[in-house]
């Protein structure tokens, strides 16, 4: 059994915590969030809103998975972390 969207909102969320406590994730935590965010952005009872937030953490990811270095790229990313996971607790 797949997870609903509400479970697949906070999978993204405790990732992105993790990224923000930690200064530190690895490129399965980065496909996995691809692969989550596909699977919402195919939903069409997602909140409309919460799409923009799904693109940019989408594109955090995949730069992420790419960077040189993956600590440093949560780090200059710390910022948005925070934001994003707020956005997503004001959507979902």
């Amino acid at each position: 059994m797949g997870l609903n969207h509400e479970h697949q909102v906070h999978l993204l969320k405790d990732i992105l915590t993790d990224h923000q406590l930690d200064c530190c994730g690895t490129v399965a935590e980065y496909e996995q969030l691809e692969r989550v965010i596909k699977s919402l952005m195919a939903n069409t009872d997602l909140n409309s809103n919460i799409k923009h937030v799904l693109e940019d953490v989408y594109q955090y990811s995949q730069s992420g998975r790419t960077a040189n270095s993956i600590d440093s790229h949560i780090r200059e990313h710390q910022s948005h972390l925070s934001q994003w996971v707020e956005e997503m607790d004001s959507y979902s």
